[in-house]
């Protein structure tokens, strides 16, 4: 059972990094283009942030933080 969570939960990280990679790259390339007066989704990208990147940069600290505690108290509880 606790495999199965954490293999699920390390998945689901996997897919969240990538995500959050690419508004990262999409940003960069999106700012450059505003300034150079190209219209490169900057503006999509911002109304994209709050709903979209802002709670999957959470999702991915908090899965991180979740798979420590659980591999911490699996080997707390494996050493006794």
């Amino acid at each position: 059972m606790k495999e199965k969570l954490v293999n699920w939960l390390n998945r689901l990280l996997v897919i969240n990094v990538f995500l959050v990679l690419f508004a990262f790259f999409w940003f960069v390339v999106s700012l450059v283009g505003r300034s150079f007066n190209l219209p490169l989704g900057f503006d999509l990208w911002y109304k994209l942030w709050e709903p979209v990147f802002t709670p999957a940069i959470g999702i991915l600290m908090l899965g991180a933080i979740l798979s420590w505690l659980i591999r911490k108290i699996a080997q707390k509880l494996d050493s006794n």
